[in-house]
């Protein structure tokens, strides 16, 4: 960013920045995002207030216009971009202050498939909404997804499939989870264009996310209801 702009920006008052950085999201600017959580901080700002109030926020209305078809995959991806950049610079600074966050996810696409824009974009969105995001990447075994719930222990597990020969494979691996008694453990949101509601239930999953909008309200929903039970 040139230096005038940056004055500019500098110049804002708390309230007007943060609308500024809502802007900047939506329209995927990186630098401006990451120029605007620099002097938030500076001006003593909690990284927790940046995270919600900036980007989460910010990411709320990408997510609402995306669900509403006023945004479409190629900008979503700019504006998840801009975020992770602000991301960057929080992360360190949520892991040292023991922020709170709405809950963690480990997702992947399954055996046997190699799609992932969007696994991808589920990721970033959940990331944007204030989840903690383990991404497995493509093809995964039910013993690597068993692994990193061993490991990670997400509220969430997410699968992907893009092909209707790889579908099944979700089956397999909550199938698995219900042998080893672990099932209800985890929230499981699957997803992928051949998928719908119906493939869903029959496989056992919790829910069908059709878009990344959609995952990112399912999940909240899921995961508030999962800590009411815990808590009732």
């Amino acid at each position: 960013m040139a230096d005038d702009e940056e004055i500019i920006l500098s110049e804002l008052s708390d309230d007007e920045l943060v609308l500024q950085m809502h802007d900047d999201l939506y329209d995927g600017l990186k630098e401006e995002i990451e120029d605007g959580t620099n002097i938030l901080l500076e001006r003593g700002w909690t990284p927790y207030d940046v995270l919600t109030k900036a980007l989460v926020a910010g990411m709320k209305i990408v997510g609402d216009d995306f669900r509403d078809g006023i945004l479409f995959v190629p900008e979503v991806l700019l504006s998840a971009n801009a975020m992770k950049a602000g991301m960057t610079i929080l992360k360190p600074l949520l892991a040292e202050t023991g922020a709170p966050r709405m809950g963690k996810m480990v997702i992947g696409t399954v055996k046997g498939d190699i799609h992932d824009i969007g696994k991808n974009l589920v990721a970033m969105m959940m990331e944007g909404a204030g989840f903690e995001v383990v991404d497995l990447g493509i093809n995964n075994a039910v013993e690597k997804y068993l692994d990193a719930l061993d490991s990670e222990k997400p509220d969430i597990l997410g699968m992907s499939a893009l092909l209707t020969t790889t579908m099944p494979y979700m089956k397999v691996v909550i199938d698995t989870l219900k042998e080893k008694g672990m099932r209800e453990d985890y929230i499981v949101l699957v997803g992928g264009a051949p998928l719908n509601e119906e493939f869903s239930r029959a496989i056992g999953a919790d829910a069908y996310c059709r878009d990344a909008a959609v995952a990112v309200e399912t999940a909240k929903t899921l995961v508030s209801r999962k800590h009411n039970q815990l808590n009732g």
